[in-house]
């Protein structure tokens, strides 16, 4: 049985490059680095980082992301970090709670978001997406 998210493995065409923006800009733990991969870490994440000079920089045109949890608190001074660095936006907030839609150098598409499940279900009992189901009661 699967007990929750393990890690994350992000292939990336210059590791110096994404370590630098995984470190400086967002701010992870370097927790080990080797010629082709880096490991990063935030409480409760496992990220790494495996060097793929194959790999193209274009960002897919899915939705398909990967968010990082902030306070409310830190939101702003962290858009406004992100911004400074002319980190590129991908989307507009639609839903529930803070979100900064951005690319790594790689094009990986990532959220800074504000809030989490619990929030995002009460905003939706709310205003429930189109077909919209709940399996059990707040």
């Amino acid at each position: 049985m699967l007990t929750g998210l393990n890690h994350l493995t992000l292939a990336v065409t210059d590791l110096a490059r994404s370590l630098a923006f995984y470190r400086d800009v967002l701010g992870l733990r370097v927790e080990a680095t080797w010629d082709a991969g880096a490991y990063l870490s935030l409480p409760g994440l496992w990220l790494c980082l495996s060097l793929d000079p194959g790999r193209s920089s274009e960002a897919a045109a899915d939705y398909t992301h990967y968010a990082f949890s902030l306070g409310e608190a830190g939101f702003l001074p962290f858009v406004q970090r992100l911004r400074a660095a002319n980190v590129r936006e991908w989307r507009d907030n639609r839903s529930e709670g803070a979100s900064f839609y951005f690319l790594d150098p790689d094009g990986h598409k990532l959220e800074a978001h504000v809030g989490d499940l619990a929030s995002r279900l009460a905003a939706c009992r709310q205003k429930p997406y189109a077909g919209m189901r709940f399996f059990n009661e707040p």
